[in-house]
């Protein structure tokens, strides 16, 4: 799973993405897109954004619920407190293989 993350977590497109949604939770892909073209110039299609998301939720760093015909994304930070755990707390260490 480390590997998804850092993996997840090598493209500044992503990273942007979550940055977006630390800014704020919750957002369709529209949403996510439209922040994206006002807030950093990306101007990337929706199906590209749909799998920039699609590799964050297989990494396990975002989360989808749907809600009527609309899909939400929310960040999910256990996969970086994992990490952090890791390498930043090695007496944690003895918890977490």
């Amino acid at each position: 799973m480390t590997e998804d993350v850092f993996k997840a977590l090598a493209d500044p497109t992503r990273r942007r993405i979550l940055d977006e949604l630390v800014e704020r939770d919750g957002q369709t892909l529209f949403e996510i897109c439209a922040r994206l073209l006002t807030n950093h110039g990306l101007g990337s299609s929706r199906q590209a954004i749909s799998q920039h998301l699609a590799v964050l939720e297989s990494a396990g760093l975002v989360h989808s619920r749907r809600e009527g015909r609309y899909k939400f994304h929310d960040l999910n930070t256990e996969p970086l407190e994992c990490i952090v755990t890791r390498w930043l707390r090695p007496d944690a260490r003895e918890s977490n293989p």
